[in-house]
């Protein structure tokens, strides 16, 4: 099954979590960046195209600023992240040079991707360096002055939006960990080979993070894989401490855990609204609409909706949940929380389908 999945692959973007990128002293590990950056030569001089998304500017910079633990005040963390990011990139430079290729860096914040024209233009830009085939992009969120990011994001769901952006063949993200595991910390305890769908019993196996250097854990991961899924793009986690694990994965090995992607590829605006966005509210829907647009593909109408909670305007993306609050939708509203909760709209389209999508 997974020789299928990975036969045709071309564009492959690759997510390196800090754990394989520092050593016990949050320093980078230039051994182990070697060995990583060997296999992720043999991966582009293959003719493949390869992004790379890149943590482990903090914890570089933590141990410039002799700190153990991942600071937690906003200056703290853009200071290291200043100082961690040219340090790594400059490693990176050296270590790909050996093998004849040039990097290019590019850092993003959520904002470049929300925007519809920066998110063309940045789309545009890592397609341009791919058309090299002696130039390696390097991916980071731009720590320095991403607030949001460094609050509550991390570098899993940022590696599955590139994924999504370009899009990808194939999303691998290189961490500490096996791979997704089950009876964790048991006697029988094994990784778990393929996922056809990441679902509430899927999620229980994921836990956080010991690392102190690192943001998330199993569960940004299964986060990150919803995304690349539904946007029809396979996800493998795979331990990036094992060599030659990038180049097994290629070949179709039984590395890590592969997560099956959706039958139907969402396309380029669909993939936009769906994951790109911080919502701006809220719209609860009745059954009747839920079924309306999960079975037949209608547009929401005034209706079918119960209640809009928060603040938005026409033009904002909104999230589209049932009556018990769970998000099944999102899409752009056609009209703002004012215009809707005066109740005064009629025989109009709320969200038309061609603006909504089904998680």
């Amino acid at each position: 099954m997974r020789s299928e999945w990975l036969s045709n692959v071309r564009r492959v973007v690759l997510k390196l979590g800090t754990g394989i990128l520092t050593n016990p002293h949050k320093q980078p590990d230039l051994l182990q960046m070697e060995q990583l950056v060997a296999q992720m030569a043999g991966v582009r001089t293959s003719g493949k195209e390869l992004v790379v998304v890149s943590s482990g500017a903090v914890g570089a910079g933590m141990g410039a600023f002799g700190l153990k633990k991942r600071p937690t005040a906003l200056p703290q963390l853009q200071a290291c992240a200043a100082v961690g990011q040219s340090r790594l990139m400059t490693l990176y430079d050296q270590l790909f040079a050996r093998w004849h290729l040039d990097v290019a860096q590019v850092l993003l914040t959520h904002e470049d991707l929300e925007h519809h024209g920066r998110h063309l233009n940045a789309r545009h830009t890592l397609l341009t360096l791919l058309d090299s085939p002696n130039i390696v992009p390097i991916i980071n969120e731009n720590d320095a002055v991403s607030v949001t990011e460094l609050k509550f994001g991390d570098n899993d769901r940022l590696s599955a939006l590139v994924a999504c952006l370009l899009p990808a063949d194939v999303l691998v993200l290189l961490t500490t960990a096996e791979g997704l595991i089950e009876h964790f910390g048991r006697a029988d305890s094994r990784v778990v080979s393929t996922v056809p769908v990441i679902d509430p019993r899927i999620e229980a196996l994921a836990g956080g993070t010991a690392s102190a250097a690192a943001v998330g854990g199993m569960t940004t991961k299964l986060q990150a894989g919803k995304i690349a899924t539904r946007a029809g793009i396979p996800m493998i986690i795979a331990s990036g401490r094992k060599r030659g694990v990038l180049g097994r994965v290629m070949e179709g090995h039984e590395e890590g855990t592969l997560f099956l992607p959706h039958a139907a590829k969402l396309k380029g605006r669909k993939r936009w609204i769906a994951f790109f966005h911080h919502p701006k509210g809220i719209l609860v829907v009745d059954d009747g609409a839920k079924q309306a647009l999960r079975e037949s593909g209608r547009s929401l109408l005034p209706p079918g909706i119960a209640r809009c909670e928060g603040s938005f305007a026409a033009g904002d993306v909104v999230r589209i949940c049932d009556l018990r609050r769970a998000e099944f939708a999102r899409g752009i509203a056609r009209f703002s929380s004012d215009d809707i909760n005066a109740r005064q709209l009629k025989r109009v389209e709320v969200v038309h389908r061609d603006d909504l999508v089904v998680l």
